[in-house]
């Protein structure tokens, strides 16, 4: 008899756990949060000490009936998530449920394994309230902000717009990152590079330990190199070590994986989900770097197995995030000797990766000699610089290789040949060539959460919901940019001779990298100007040590609240009373040489634009910014080539070709005929013949929407077509949608008729 009721958070999981536990357990889902904040009004009775107002969704509410129905006169276990977030779940269904807290049984595994399932249920306790607390804490306090803040940017900036108090913070990063790229100034310079061969013959590349600023100067230094001698002062050998890195908390797997996958951080967390649920994983919310000693045991095993003994070396790491609220273990296969899974291409590519990383982990270092040379110039004070790396013992690097920032693998360096001090060395070739300074790179997701976790704002769970939100509000873009040509000069020296060419490089490429639009630049401008304590990335970060005082129990959390929405809401007021009319975010470019009137670029009711002033008594004209232009960056030039729009590219059949941009993008116009540009299709560059192409590709796309698919002798009014959103059936002059998978041409009268009674119509 089933006498026991396991909840968990999804049915994923629950099909899974329920494979481990005897007949007597029913195990169900809550399909996450059963309440939530209620959506009229604020959901918090701000006068009650900051008291929730929680309500059940309707889509919940037959959910949460069933769920009680199945536990009475059962022992309920609730088996959500270990971190605060599923603890508050766990809370929630105590009360939708009318379940004790004080004796209802709740039970937290970070793996759903056998094993760890039987031991859960033996080590049952009671819901953890400091937990809950600081989870009600984070949830109203953003629920405040949010509630407040964004009435006040519908008032002072542009109606529909929202702001969170860790999306906000989030945008500022990328706003500095964006002004900083804005206002570099990239300035050419030369560096020098030689190639030389030793008494050996070996040869090898160094690098001079100086630049220089002009040609001018590069030449003069490779001409002095004609006649120079080049001799080793210094040739040093030094052993080294180099260790693997720690297994995955969520930062460094959303990190990892963004680098070395090219996944999002939502898509990794989404991954990783349902490995966890399926038993593949332990729990991927986590800031913990510790392995139980279990796994310790099985990854020796597995090293020793694949590799030998001589390559293991166990060894546990130590977590130094601050405030680590998940301090259980890192994210490590819940079988370490299960090499491979059956899955998705996605599943398998993290698994891998979270399975090699872990065992990477319990391997020996591997041992490195690294070399450094200097080499003098009889001539000159200059000198060349070369160093060089050697893997003696590859250690865990027979496995694994942790990627870098820039998305390289990290590799060994040039192998140099012996050398000593006072070898005499022959240059080969030596080359100058032209350099330019480069912006800092605008942050892809890795590095942003890189960067959010070196802040201390936010916590694991809350790293990708934060960056969906911010590119889902329009505050933010992930974009890629193709790489630009440009000319560089090169000057080599060979055979006691310096040539000269110009050489052409592709630079400024661009992938997956997130970048503030217009309108979240004006966003964090006003909110920087009126909140800027709500906007300090040090006081963001105290307010997550704030929740982090709850979940210990060293503070209540309605006083934290207290204090945060007590000197926020006086900053709400004063903005509110402010006096300045709503945020400018003109910027005046210059003057149309045309007609000497002002060009400005704004933000306008569709977005960003720019402006030519009209006379007295005439219209301004208005042309909206192309993909990846910034008012703050567009110059006077590229606002007046905006305005080239409408163009006639002349006449087809009769009738002008127009191009031109409206409210859903760029479209050719042929008469009273409009047709969407393709994605390729650059409206300032399209020519005539394309156009004409987009025309009858639409006169045809339209004639095929119009031809029936099917018809019916015993029903002359009933008509099959195809239409610009898919298949539907004309009937009585009404148009009915066709159910979902029903395949037009196969479809019967009677089946016809029966959709026609039941459907809804278009």
């Amino acid at each position: 008899m089933q006498e026991n009721l396991v909840i968990v958070e999804s049915p994923a999981k629950a099909k899974t756990i329920e494979k481990f536990l005897g007949k007597e357990y029913v195990v169900r889902s809550s399909f996450g949060h059963i309440r939530d904040l209620s959506k009229k009004d604020l959901g918090i009775d701000i006068d009650g000490g900051f008291s929730p107002v929680y309500e059940i969704p309707r889509d919940k509410r037959k959910l949460v009936d069933d769920l009680a129905k199945l536990s009475r006169g059962k022992t309920v276990w609730l088996a959500s998530d270990e971190d605060r977030e599923g603890e508050a779940i766990a809370w929630h269904l105590t009360e939708v449920l009318g379940l004790p807290v004080e004796s209802t049984r709740r039970i937290v595994f970070h793996e759903i394994t056998k094993r760890a399932i039987l031991e859960a249920i033996e080590k049952p306790r009671t819901v953890n309230m400091n937990l809950v607390n600081a989870q009600q804490a984070r949830r109203v306090l953003d629920r405040l902000v949010g509630f407040e803040l964004s009435p006040v940017l519908w008032k002072k900036v542009k109606p529909s717009l929202s702001a969170g108090r860790v999306q906000s913070v989030a945008v500022r990063l990328l706003v500095e990152r964006e002004r900083e790229i804005i206002n570099f100034e990239s300035v050419p310079y030369f560096r020098v590079t030689a190639r030389f061969s030793s008494s050996d013959n070996s040869s090898f590349k160094a690098e001079l330990s100086r630049r220089f600023d002009t040609e001018a100067e590069a030449r003069a230094f490779l001409e002095s190199c004609t006649g120079a001698r080049f001799v080793v002062s210094k040739a040093e050998e030094k052993p080294a070590q180099r260790f693997p890195a720690a297994p995955f908390t969520t930062s460094t797997l959303q990190q990892e994986a963004g680098r070395k996958l090219g996944m999002s951080v939502s898509q990794i967390m989404s991954v990783a989900q349902r490995l966890y649920e399926q038993g593949l994983i332990t729990y991927m919310r986590t800031d913990s770097v510790n392995l139980s000693s279990q796994a310790l045991a099985q990854c020796k095993k597995e090293v020793t197995a694949l590799f030998g003994e001589n390559y293991s070396a166990p060894r546990n790491y130590k977590t130094r995030t601050k405030g680590a609220q998940e301090a259980h273990e890192a994210i490590r296969p819940s079988y370490i000797e299960r090499r491979e899974i059956e899955g998705t291409s996605a599943e398998k590519r993290l698994y891998d990766l979270i399975w090699k990383r872990t065992v990477a982990s319990q391997m020996v270092a591997a041992d490195i000699d690294r070399t450094n040379v200097v080499i003098d110039m009889d001539n000159s004070s200059e000198h060349f610089t070369a160093s060089g790396e050697v893997v003696r013992f590859d250690g865990f690097l027979r496995l694994y290789s942790e990627a870098d920032d820039e998305e390289r693998e990290q590799g060994a360096e040039e192998v140099l040949p012996a050398l000593s001090a006072g070898d005499e060395l022959t240059y080969i070739d030596i080359t100058a060539a032209e350099r330019f300074t480069t912006p800092p790179a605008r942050y892809n997701e890795a590095a942003l959460v890189k960067r959010l976790e070196e802040l201390g704002i936010g916590r694991p769970s809350t790293y990708a919901p934060t960056i969906t939100t911010v590119i889902n509000r329009g505050y933010v873009v992930k974009q890629n940019k193709e790489g630009q040509k440009r000319q560089y000069a090169q000057l080599t020296l060979a055979g006691g001779k310096v040539t000269a060419k110009k050489l052409t490089e592709s630079y400024g490429k661009e992938k997956n990298r997130l970048a503030p639009t217009d309108i979240g630049m004006v966003v964090n401008d006003y909110l920087e100007s009126q909140f800027a304590p709500i906007m300090d990335y040090n006081f963001t970060a105290s307010v997550e040590k704030e929740f982090d005082r709850v979940a210990d129990g060293g503070i209540a959390w309605n006083k934290m609240i207290a204090d945060f929405y007590e000197p926020f809401h006086r900053m709400v007021d004063e903005a509110v009373a402010s006096r300045s009319d709503k945020v400018s975010s003109a910027r005046v470019l210059g003057t149309d040489p045309a007609t000497g009137r002002m060009v400005k670029a704004r933000i306008g009711r569709y977005g960003p634009m720019v402006e030519i002033e009209g006379a007295e008594g005439e219209k301004a004209r208005f042309a909206s910014l192309k993909k990846g232009q910034l008012i703050e960056s567009v110059t006077l030039q590229e606002a007046l080539e905006l305005f080239a729009l409408p163009r006639n590219l002349g006449e087809f059949e009769g009738e002008e070709l127009v191009i031109g941009i409206g409210k859903f993008g760029p479209y050719v116009r042929h008469g009273k005929s409009f047709a969407s540009l393709a994605k390729g299709d650059d409206p300032y560059t399209i020519d005539y013949e394309r156009a004409a192409e987009l025309i009858v590709q639409r006169r045809e796309q339209s004639a095929a929407a119009g031809a029936p698919l099917k018809t019916f002798d015993e029903e002359p009014g009933l008509v099959v077509k195809n239409g610009r959103y898919g298949a539907y059936i004309a009937f009585g002059g009404k148009n009915y949608r066709l159910p979902k998978g029903a395949v037009p041409e196969k479809l019967t009268l009677e089946e016809c008729r029966r959709i026609v009674a039941t459907s809804k119509k278009q």
